[in-house]
Protein backbone atom coordinates (compact mmCIF):
# COMPACT_ATOMS: atom_id res chain seq x y z
CA UNK A 1 0.00 0.00 0.00
CA UNK A 2 3.05 2.39 0.76
CA UNK A 3 4.40 1.80 -2.60
CA UNK A 4 1.88 2.61 -4.27
CA UNK A 5 0.83 6.01 -2.67
CA UNK A 6 4.89 6.36 -3.28
CA UNK A 7 4.01 5.71 -6.85
CA UNK A 8 1.29 8.02 -6.95
CA UNK A 9 2.54 11.06 -5.34
CA UNK A 10 6.23 10.40 -8.17
CA UNK A 11 4.07 10.40 -10.74
CA UNK A 12 2.12 13.58 -9.80
CA UNK A 13 4.90 15.33 -8.79
CA UNK A 14 6.03 17.00 -12.89
CA UNK A 15 2.11 17.71 -13.52
CA UNK A 16 2.56 19.88 -10.29
CA UNK A 17 5.30 21.14 -11.85
CA UNK A 18 3.88 21.98 -15.28
CA UNK A 19 0.93 23.29 -13.70
CA UNK A 20 3.10 25.43 -11.33
CA UNK A 21 5.61 26.99 -14.70
CA UNK A 22 2.00 28.19 -16.60
CA UNK A 23 0.82 29.80 -13.48
CA UNK A 24 4.56 31.82 -13.29
CA UNK A 25 4.50 32.88 -16.49
CA UNK A 26 2.76 34.79 -18.59
CA UNK A 27 -0.52 34.25 -20.34
CA UNK A 28 0.79 32.46 -23.86
CA UNK A 29 -0.73 34.37 -26.63
CA UNK A 30 -3.84 32.88 -27.72
CA UNK A 31 -3.57 31.04 -31.51
CA UNK A 32 -6.51 31.77 -33.32
CA UNK A 33 -7.78 29.58 -37.10
CA UNK A 34 -9.37 31.97 -39.32
CA UNK A 35 -11.66 30.19 -41.67
CA UNK A 36 -11.63 32.32 -45.20
CA UNK A 37 -15.46 32.55 -45.51
CA UNK A 38 -17.20 31.42 -48.25
CA UNK A 39 -15.20 28.48 -49.39
CA UNK A 40 -12.72 29.19 -52.80
CA UNK A 41 -14.63 27.65 -56.02
CA UNK A 42 -13.63 28.44 -59.33
CA UNK A 43 -12.02 26.46 -62.67
CA UNK A 44 -8.47 25.44 -63.31
CA UNK A 45 -6.51 23.59 -65.40
CA UNK A 46 -7.59 25.85 -68.09
CA UNK A 47 -5.04 23.91 -70.82
CA UNK A 48 -6.76 24.00 -73.82
CA UNK A 49 -9.13 20.12 -73.15
CA UNK A 50 -12.95 20.52 -73.40
CA UNK A 51 -13.89 19.10 -69.63
CA UNK A 52 -14.38 21.29 -67.05
CA UNK A 53 -12.81 21.38 -63.99
CA UNK A 54 -14.05 23.29 -60.82
CA UNK A 55 -11.87 22.98 -57.80
CA UNK A 56 -13.78 23.56 -53.64
CA UNK A 57 -11.28 24.63 -50.97
CA UNK A 58 -12.12 25.68 -47.67
CA UNK A 59 -9.01 27.49 -45.95
CA UNK A 60 -7.96 28.17 -42.81
CA UNK A 61 -4.98 30.73 -41.25
CA UNK A 62 -3.73 30.15 -38.33
CA UNK A 63 -2.49 33.09 -36.23
CA UNK A 64 -1.34 33.77 -32.60
CA UNK A 65 -2.65 36.68 -31.11
CA UNK A 66 -6.05 38.87 -30.88
CA UNK A 67 -3.65 41.73 -33.06
CA UNK A 68 -2.96 39.25 -35.78
CA UNK A 69 -6.60 37.41 -36.22
CA UNK A 70 -7.38 41.65 -36.84
CA UNK A 71 -4.99 41.98 -39.27
CA UNK A 72 -6.06 39.08 -41.55
CA UNK A 73 -9.19 39.76 -41.05
CA UNK A 74 -8.97 43.45 -42.06
CA UNK A 75 -6.81 41.98 -45.29
CA UNK A 76 -8.98 39.61 -46.25
CA UNK A 77 -9.96 40.43 -49.26
CA UNK A 78 -6.33 41.07 -50.60
CA UNK A 79 -5.32 37.70 -49.55
CA UNK A 80 -8.64 35.73 -51.09
CA UNK A 81 -7.54 37.59 -54.42
CA UNK A 82 -4.09 36.09 -53.98
CA UNK A 83 -5.46 32.60 -53.50
CA UNK A 84 -8.10 32.92 -56.43
CA UNK A 85 -5.30 33.33 -58.92
CA UNK A 86 -2.95 30.79 -57.42
CA UNK A 87 -5.84 27.98 -57.77
CA UNK A 88 -7.25 29.32 -61.25
CA UNK A 89 -2.91 28.52 -62.45
CA UNK A 90 -2.98 25.05 -61.41
CA UNK A 91 -3.00 22.41 -63.93
CA UNK A 92 -4.91 19.19 -63.41
CA UNK A 93 -1.17 17.43 -62.42
CA UNK A 94 -0.86 19.65 -59.11
CA UNK A 95 -4.52 18.93 -57.90
CA UNK A 96 -4.56 15.34 -58.25
CA UNK A 97 -1.30 14.99 -56.65
CA UNK A 98 -0.99 14.72 -53.02
CA UNK A 99 2.39 15.48 -52.98
CA UNK A 100 1.58 18.43 -55.15
CA UNK A 101 -1.28 19.57 -53.28
CA UNK A 102 1.28 19.73 -50.37
CA UNK A 103 3.17 22.47 -52.31
CA UNK A 104 0.37 23.83 -53.62
CA UNK A 105 -0.65 24.85 -49.50
CA UNK A 106 3.07 25.99 -49.20
CA UNK A 107 2.76 28.62 -51.87
CA UNK A 108 -0.31 29.61 -50.71
CA UNK A 109 0.87 29.96 -47.78
CA UNK A 110 3.79 31.91 -49.33
CA UNK A 111 1.92 34.53 -50.91
CA UNK A 112 -0.37 34.86 -48.05
CA UNK A 113 2.54 35.84 -45.65
CA UNK A 114 3.64 38.13 -48.43
CA UNK A 115 0.30 39.99 -48.73
CA UNK A 116 0.64 40.48 -44.92
CA UNK A 117 4.25 41.45 -44.74
CA UNK A 118 3.50 43.83 -47.59
CA UNK A 119 -0.11 45.38 -45.61
CA UNK A 120 1.41 45.40 -42.05
CA UNK A 121 5.29 44.89 -42.30
CA UNK A 122 5.06 41.51 -40.72
CA UNK A 123 4.04 38.18 -42.13
CA UNK A 124 1.57 37.42 -39.25
CA UNK A 125 0.37 34.05 -40.92
CA UNK A 126 2.02 31.21 -39.29
CA UNK A 127 0.14 28.38 -41.14
CA UNK A 128 -2.55 27.84 -44.15
CA UNK A 129 -4.17 24.22 -43.93
CA UNK A 130 -6.60 22.71 -46.50
CA UNK A 131 -10.14 22.41 -44.48
CA UNK A 132 -11.26 20.59 -46.97
CA UNK A 133 -10.06 20.62 -50.82
CA UNK A 134 -12.04 19.39 -53.58
CA UNK A 135 -11.73 18.55 -57.67
CA UNK A 136 -13.97 17.75 -60.16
Amino acid sequence: MKAWIMLLLALSLPVAAVGEEAKEGEAAPKVNYITLSPPFVGNYGLDGTPKLKVYKADVALRVTGDEAAKAVKANEPLIRNQLVALFAQQSTETMNNVEAKEKLRHEALKQTQQVMNDETGKPVVEDLLFNNLIIQ
